[in-house]
C-alpha cells in the first residue's frame, strides 16, 4: 500500500471519529439517564402503592434476583447497580426480611441469598410495572420491536467493546 493510500485511510478514520464522538457521548449519557430514569419509574410505583419500605436500588434488586438463588458478588458482577453498594443493601434487606441466607455448604466463606416472602412481593410489584409497560409501550412510547432489536443489539455490542477493553487492555 502506498504512503498517499495510507495518508487518505488515516484522513478517513479521523473524520469518522469526529462524527462517531457525539454520537458516543450522547449515548453514554443516555445510558446513564436511563438508569437514572428507570430508579424513578420504580419508586413512583412504589410510593403510588404507598410503600416506602424498600428504595428504587433495593427493589430492582430483589426483583433482578427472582427465583435465583445467588452471592452478592454475584449481584455485583451482572452490574445492574449504578452508585449503589451492593453488599450493603444486601445486608439491609436480610435484617428487614426481604431476604434470606445461608452460608455455602461447598465453601463456607461465600453466603447464598434468595427472595423470603417479603422479598417476592416487592418482586411481584416490579414484575407487574414491567408487565405494564410490556402492553403500552408501543401504543403509548411508539417503541415497537423492531427498534428493541436494534437498541439492544447495539447495546450488546457495546458491552462487548468496553468488556473487550478491559480484558484485552486496548
Amino acid at each position: 500500500m502506498s504512503k498517499s493510500n495510507v495518508a487518505v485511510r488515516t484522513e478517513g478514520v479521523a473524520e469518522s471519529a469526529q462524527v462517531v464522538r457525539p454520537k458516543y457521548l450522547e449515548a453514554l449519557a443516555l445510558v446513564e439517564r436511563l438508569h437514572r430514569r428507570l430508579l424513578d419509574v420504580i419508586k413512583d410505583e412504589f410510593d403510588r402503592r404507598g410503600r416506602n419500605d424498600v428504595n428504587s436500588v433495593q427493589a430492582l434488586l430483589l426483583y433482578n434476583i427472582g427465583d435465583n438463588d445467588v452471592t452478592a458478588s454475584e449481584l455485583r458482577t451482572r452490574g445492574y447497580y449504578l452508585g449503589s453498594n451492593v453488599s450493603y443493601n444486601v445486608k439491609k434487606l436480610v435484617e428487614l426480611g426481604y431476604l434470606s441466607h445461608q452460608r455455602s455448604r461447598v465453601d463456607r466463606r461465600s453466603v447464598r441469598i434468595r427472595l423470603a416472602p417479603k422479598g417476592q412481593e416487592v418482586h411481584k410489584i416490579v414484575s407487574d410495572l414491567y408487565e405494564k409497560h410490556v402492553r403500552t409501550i408501543e401504543q403509548i412510547g411508539g417503541i415497537g420491536q423492531h427498534d428493541f432489536d436494534t437498541l439492544n443489539h447495539a447495546l450488546m455490542r457495546l458491552d462487548r467493546f468496553w468488556t473487550d477493553q478491559i480484558r484485552y487492555r486496548l
